[in-house]
């Protein structure tokens, strides 16, 4: 599995733990392009998510890994993209299962939630970690049908950014 070539990302919030995952991908000869950002002035996470997703989407990368302080935002726009399975782990056995059971080809995780250990045996895992198929094959192509389908999720009005809902 070591010629998985990798996107990674982070915002401000996630630029440490950014740093410590990249060293730990050179260690292991890991082939990945960092798309930033590059130090901890405050960045959109946004931004970041869709460039990577769009490496990842489009193949020019087989997987992405993407951090924020939490590893829910990015994951949120990533997810955004026709796709992308991004699925936030923060633990080993999550990203075992993410890579297992949904295929997931982004990775999202949180600096201010775990240490660099920790994301170094989860990144580790879930890179090592294939698809199993089978019944879970059927579940992944029906979340590729939601994503296709007229009326879909993505053309469906949601709140406007600001807007509660009561």
């Amino acid at each position: 599995m070591s010629g998985i070539k990798i996107a990674i990302g982070c915002d401000h919030g996630g630029f440490r733990l950014k740093e410590e995952i990249k060293k730990m991908l050179q260690e292991q000869n890991r082939d990945f392009n960092d798309y930033g950002t590059f130090s901890e002035d405050s960045v959109d996470y946004p931004d970041i998510a869709l460039e990577v997703a769009k490496a990842v989407r489009d193949g020019s990368f087989d997987r992405g890994i993407l951090i924020c302080g939490t590893g829910i935002g990015i994951g949120i726009a990533a997810n955004k993209l026709v796709g992308i399975r991004a699925a936030l782990c923060h633990d080993t056995f999550s990203a075992r299962a993410s890579r297992e059971h949904n295929n997931a080809n982004i990775l999202t995780m949180g600096e201010r939630v775990i240490g660099a250990g920790l994301a170094g045996d989860i990144v580790k895992v879930w890179l090592e970690t294939d698809f199993v198929g089978g019944r879970h094959a059927r579940r992944i192509q029906k979340i590729s049908d939601i994503e296709q389908a007229d009326g879909g999720i993505s053309s469906q009005k949601g709140l406007n950014p600001g807007e509660s809902c009561r």
